[in-house]
């Protein structure tokens, strides 16, 4: 029975240390995953206000455009 005890201990250490990795690995995929959710969050604020930017930029195009159209009609 000795050959058949250490067989058996040597299959379910082996299935121990599979369950183990698994939830090793089921951990680092929620880790993953909350710092892919945090990159994203970045992203989307980092892309808003890139937006802002735009719409002021653009804003002070017009600002800008309008102010030589006046100084334009003025000279003449």
């Amino acid at each position: 029975m000795g050959v058949e005890a250490v067989i058996l201990a040597i299959i379910i250490g082996t299935l121990a240390a599979i369950v183990y990795s698994l939830r090793i690995l089921v951990l680092m995929e929620r880790r993953m995953a909350r710092i892919e959710k945090h990159i994203e969050m970045l992203v989307t604020g980092v892309y808003d206000e890139e937006k802002k930017i735009e719409r002021e930029e653009a804003q002070i195009e017009r600002l800008v455009q309008k102010r030589k159209a006046k100084k334009g009609k003025r000279r003449k």
